[in-house]
Parts: C-alpha cells; sequence; structure tokens
C-alpha cells in the first residue's frame, strides 16, 4: 500500500471512529446518549490506535498534518512527500466526516441543537475567546508531538560470546500504536475542556467541509470564522514541538 493511500485510510478510520463516539454521545436516541467527556475521550484515543495501526507500517501513521509538518522539520520525513500526506490526510477527514453523518442520519434528524449537529463534525471552544483557544490548540498539539519525538523503541540487550552487548528492537506490533493512543487519551481527560482538543487540522478542516457540503437537517453555518484556530494552531504547535526536540537531542 502507498503511504498516501495509507494516510487516506487510517486518517478516515480516525476520523469514523472519534467523531462516531461525538455524535453517539450528544446526538438523540443513540444509545450513548448522555454518556459524557470521559467517553469521548476514550474514544478518540482508541479511535487513533485504530487508525495509526492500521497506517504505521505503511506511511508511519502521521494522520494529522501537525505531525507530517513536524517530522519534515526534524528531518523525518522528505519534503516531496509533504503535499501527498497533507492532501490524503485532509481528504480521510471529509470521507469520515460524510460516513459518520450517513451512520447517524436518523439521530441527526432527532436532534434539534444544531450547535450539537456541528460538534458531531469539528471543534468549537466553550468560551469564544479566539487567542485563548489558539494558544489551547498549540499547546495540546505541542504536548502531542514532543512526546512522540521522545518515544523510545523498547529493546532487548543481549550479551555475546565476546562480551559485548547487542541492543535489538522488539517490534510491539499493533501494540506500537498504543503509548500514541493513550497519550491522546490524556491529552482529551486533562487539556480537552476548552476548545474540544483537535490537535489535528484534518481531523478538524476535513469534517467542517463535509458538514458545509452535506444535507444534514436543520444545520447551522460551518463556523468559518474560528475553523483558522484548530489549522494554525496545531501546525504551530508541531513545529515547536520539532524545533524543542532538536534543542534536546
Amino acid at each position: 500500500m502507498s503511504p498516501y493511500l495509507a494516510e487516506f485510510i487510517g486518517t478516515a478510520i480516525l476520523v469514523i471512529f472519534g467523531n462516531g463516539v461525538v455524535a453517539n454521545v450528544v446526538l438523540n436516541r443513540t444509545k450513548g446518549s448522555g454518556g459524557g467527556w470521559i467517553v469521548i475521550a476514550a474514544g478518540w484515543g482508541l479511535a487513533v490506535f485504530v487508525g495509526v495501526f492500521c497506517s504505521a507500517p505503511f506511511s508511519g501513521g502521521h494522520l494529522n498534518p501537525a505531525v507530517t509538518v513536524a517530522m519534515v522539520a526534524a528531518g523525518k520525513l522528505a519534503g516531496g512527500q509533504v503535499a501527498g500526506y497533507l492532501l490524503a490526510q485532509m481528504l480521510g477527514g471529509v470521507l469520515g466526516g460524510n460516513l459518520v453523518f450517513l451512520f447517524y442520519r436518523e439521530h441527526f434528524k432527532a436532534t434539534d441543537n444544531a450547535d450539537l449537529k456541528l460538534a458531531s463534525f469539528c471543534t468549537a471552544p466553550n468560551i469564544r475567546r479566539l487567542p485563548q483557544a489558539f494558544f489551547c490548540e498549540t499547546l495540546g498539539t505541542f504536548l502531542l508531538v514532543l512526546p512522540v519525538f521522545l518515544m523510545t523503541d523498547p529493546t532487548v540487550k543481549i550479551p555475546s560470546a565476546a562480551g559485548a552487548v547487542a541492543e535489538i528492537p522488539v517490534g510491539l506490533g499493533t501494540l506500537g500504536a498504543l503509548p500514541v493512543a493513550l497519550l491522546v487519551f490524556g491529552i482529551g481527560l486533562s487539556l480537552g475542556g476548552t476548545t474540544g482538543y483537535a490537535i489535528n487540522p484534518a481531523r478538524d478542516l476535513g469534517p467542517r467541509i463535509a458538514h458545509a457540503l452535506l444535507p444534514v437537517p436543520g444545520k447551522r453555518d460551518s463556523d468559518w470564522n474560528y475553523a483558522w484556530v484548530p489549522v494554525l494552531g496545531p501546525l504551530a504547535g508541531g513545529l515547536l514541538a520539532a524545533m524543542v526536540n532538536a534543542w534536546l537531542r
């Protein structure tokens, strides 16, 4: 599988599971209606786990333009691949948003609150101060990307007959995505209460575009005045993480 196709599929899966848990909690007459913030944060952590383990062997499992830009800045991804990665991630986000709507279509009809319908696609701040929201998205993404840079692969030390010690990497398979999933879960629990922690431009802008285009019954506008925050904030946080990682190394 090409890395671009992997990013497209992985991001679509990420959004289906992630926005799906939001829809399950906030829309009327679902089995999970009123499940609360912990359910949403846990669902997003699992969404990252599934999306990353499906795509990581082929593309590195970025699923996030902020991660891709940070990897380029750190010299871990060729600059010529950036456009393909970003386009694949954005299209995956659009597809994921469409599929969540189709899946919960009857529940969108049963819900009168247009803000909750929009929340099933994209994020918004609970207190609308855009500079503060930008800071929250920047810091949240910084605390996503820097730990990813600092993460180390597990190794086993094996002594040789000559007395030397060799360190052999141990592959964890799909479990290798678990630390990132737990990290996203933690960010949601600790830092998600202000903006909804997009921390990923594709996760927010892709489904926001889907919301604007889809025939969502009784929908409001797609809040384009805010849309730049969950795009530029995460990109700034990713670049800052790459800079701090270079300094630490």
